[in-house]
Order: structure tokens, then sequence, then C-alpha cells
């Protein structure tokens, strides 16, 4: 057999044998550093280095600030990349250009392309590659030699100093907020997890941020400090101001200091939505006042109007109402409490919650609980799933829960209890890990099965 003929034989023909090769290393687990990654892109002669990078890390609000920026960016005329995780219906979603997945023959094609770059890697002292570092070399191959998008929006797996979309050296970088979550990789107190997703801020590169906890903050500002990095903090540099909400849209004052812009409006629920709104307000006024980059004001609003995340504060049925929201850990319960008080109206709050076995349970628990007034609780499709009596044994301990609670660890017959349980006027809620999430909406959106994955 000829060298072609035996790596035609290796190669693979199909998406889901490339999807199936790169979810094969999720046995490698998460292993932080940057050495395979270098090499990996070392070896591709470094594409990313022809791309600009919006680099976003935090506890919570990632994704929908990528989601403005890439809305923004495509309304202003510009053609943008984006690289996002967890994925909640496809694999193919976490490479979008132009807000469109990757296609599955060029995702076929570029996996050929990294595989025995993968498998030489594997072979020395490094190990193999894991597969979110193999998923993220996929995409900087995929902007910087296929699509050649303007900017690319660039979300953080986990962390950020050590993480692997660390690799590249971006145009501006933004952290959204900091709270407990991942404790057992990135450290147990608010400044060791500050520390870490401070690794983000290159030397010179400008930072936004959003993060609150005064110790948080003052491990930001002496990162930024060290590394000459100009910094704009919500509430200092930069603020919101709400204008009007309801269920369906609400609107804001966005003041910088370059200039203020009135009225902004977006669809995303919460008043969250409103800080994760003005934290990509601000990225894009740095990029335009340091980078030229041309931003009207009714691209503006209109980029910000027509964002869309999934599967965060979203109604995704009117009869019965049922609202889709991944709040995973405290502080996104606590956001996701809050919104319900001040955005929703209705008679009783049904609440159906899967979670994964790593997390802070008692303390996202405590946020939600006190205004539910049935719980359901689930499992949700995933191999670090937390089993539903155990769940149910905390909430009914915890004295925050006045709430009738069902367990039902078939996500798919809690499902069917919550829908049978709310009646008009009623509000149903299903929260938790965003694997629970993807199973849902791809059953009430689509009727189908998702792919979901980190």
């Amino acid at each position: 057999m000829t060298e072609y003929q035996q790596d035609h034989a290796n190669s693979l023909k199909t998406y889901e044998e490339a999807r199936d090769w790169i979810n094969g290393l999720i046995p490698f687990g998460i292993r932080p550093g940057l050495e395979r990654i270098e090499r990996l892109l070392e070896a591709l002669e470094h594409p990313e280095r022809r791309l600009k990078f919006i680099h976003v890390a935090g506890t919570n609000g990632k994704g929908s600030v990528c989601a403005y920026l890439q809305s923004v960016l495509q309304a202003c005329g510009y053609d943008v990349g984006m690289f996002t995780s967890p994925y909640i219906t496809k694999f193919t979603n976490r490479f979008q250009y132009n807000g469109e997945d990757i296609p599955e023959d060029t995702l076929v094609d570029l996996a050929n392309k990294l595989k025995p770059h993968v498998e030489a890697i594997a072979a020395t002292e490094l190990g193999s590659p894991t597969m979110f570092e193999v998923s993220t070399a996929l995409a900087i191959l995929y902007f910087g030699r296929v699509a050649y998008p303007d900017y690319v929006v660039w979300e953080t797996g986990l962390g950020g100093r050590l993480d692997v979309t660390n690799v590249v050296n971006p145009v501006v970088s933004v952290i959204t907020n900091v709270g407990h979550d991942h404790m057992d990789v990135l450290g147990d107190t608010i400044e060791k997890i500050a520390f870490e997703k401070a690794g983000i801020i290159k030397p010179g590169v400008p930072v936004i941020t959003a993060v609150s906890q005064p110790e948080a903050l003052a491990v930001i500002r002496e990162t930024a400090a060290a590394r000459k990095s100009s910094l704009y903090v919500l509430g200092e540099q930069f603020h919101e101001t709400m204008v009007a909400v309801n269920e369906q849209e609400q609107s804001f004052r966005f003041e910088g200091p370059f200039r203020s812009v009135e009225p902004l409006a977006i669809t995303l629920a919460g008043a969250h939505q409103r800080t994760n709104a003005a934290t990509a307000v601000m990225t894009l006024e740095v990029l335009r006042q340091y980078y030229a980059l041309i931003v009207d004001d009714e691209d503006l609003q209109r980029g910000l109007l027509h964002a869309k995340w999934p599967g965060r504060l979203e109604l995704v049925r009117q009869d019965p109402r049922i609202l889709l929201d991944g709040a995973h850990n405290p502080e996104g319960m606590a956001t996701l409490a809050a919104a319900l008080k001040s955005t929703f109206t209705y008679g009783k709050l049904h609440l159906m919650i899967g979670m994964l076995e790593n997390k802070n349970h008692r303390d996202t628990l405590r946020h939600i609980l006190p205004i539910v007034d049935t719980l359901i609780v689930t499992e949700p499709d995933f191999r670090k799933k937390l089993a539903a009596g155990q769940l149910h044994e905390l909430a009914s301990s915890m004295p925050e829960c006045k709430a009738s609670i069902t367990v039902e660890s078939d996500w798919r017959k809690a499902l069917e209890l919550l829908e049978q349980r709310t009646a008009p006027g009623d509000l149903a809620v299903v929260s938790g890990t965003l694997y629970l999430i993807a199973d849902v909406r791809s059953r009430l959106l689509y009727n189908k099965d998702s792919e979901k994955g980190w």
C-alpha cells in the first residue's frame, strides 16, 4: 500500500466520523496548559497570526456578550467568526461564520488536516491533545485558512490563563464577571478565580470588564496595570441605565468615555443582559476609538436588538409558557431568580431542574427555591449527572424549599409532567446544566435529539 493509499484509508470520510474522532478525545479530559495547542499551531504554520480576536472570559455571560458582538459586527457589515462552548444543538454550532455553522464537509476536511498532527503529538511526552484543544485548533484553521473573517469573537472554555484559547493575541480582551464555578480547577476563592480570568489580559491590549466584587476587581486592576493595558470598568468608565422593561424587550442608555447612546434595545431578558450588552458596547467603542471600527448608531441598535443566545432566559413556548435558562452555578441562579421577579408575571412557578455532580448545589438552589411552587428534579443525559434522588434529598432538606417535589429521573417524562402541570397564566422553567437545556430545547423546538457537548 502506498503512503497516499495509507493516508486515504485512515482518513475521516463523513461528518459523523470527524465529530466522533474529536469527541473520542474527551477521555483525555481537561488539562490546563498551552504546550499541546502551541505545538499544533506551530505544525500548522500559525494561522492564528492573521486573525483579529476579541477574547471573552468570565464565569457567566460570556456567550451572551459574544452573541451581542457577533450580531452588531455583522450589522455593521463586517464578516465575523465566532468560537463558543458548550454547544446546544449540534457540534458544528461552536464554529460559526456570519452566524452560520461550519459546513459539515469543511469540518471533515479540516479534521483530516489536523489528524496526523494530533497523532504525532500524542506519540510525544506531551500526550494526546484533548477534545477542546483539537476543537480550538480546528476553529483557528477554519477562520485562518477558509473563512477569513474581519474579526473572531473568541470565548474561553474554562478560566483564562491556562485555557487553550489563550494561545492567541487579541485586539481587545473582555472579562464579563467572576463567580463560584469550576472551583476544583480554578481555585477556591474569588481572588484565585479572578487571577485565572485575568490571565487573558495581554501587554498593551485594552480590557473591558463588568466584574463587581472589590477583591476580584483588585486582581484585574493589578494585572492590567502590570501589563500596561487600558482598563474599562462598568460603573466607572462606562455605565448602563435602564429605560424600559417588559417580557419581550428591554431598553437602556449607554454612557461611555467617548460618547453616550440612547435608547438601545435588546430582546434577551434580565437585568444581567443589559450589563452584558453594555459590556459588548464598550468593547465595540474601544475598537471604534483605537482600531477605526465603523459603528453607526443604527447598526448598533439593529445588531443588539437582533442578538439571540439559546438557552438563556429563552421563552421557547407560549402554551404552556416554558422558559429555558442554563443557570448551573450560584451566580447564574441568582440572576435567574432576579429576572423571574422583575421581568415575568405568572400565577404559579413550576421548576424542572437537573444538575451535574461537580457543582455547588446548595448555594445554587437557595436562590431559586423560595419562589418555586412545584419542583421536578430530574437527570441530564450526561455522564457526570447528579442523581435525581440526591438532588431531591438536598432540596427537601433546605429551609428555603416550600415547593412540592416530584422525582423523575427520565428528563423526557419530567418534561411531560412539567407541561401537564403548567396551567394558563403559570410559568414553567427548565434550569440547571446546559446539557439538560440542550435536550429539552431540541425536543420542544425541533422534536429531535440534541448532539450537545462541551
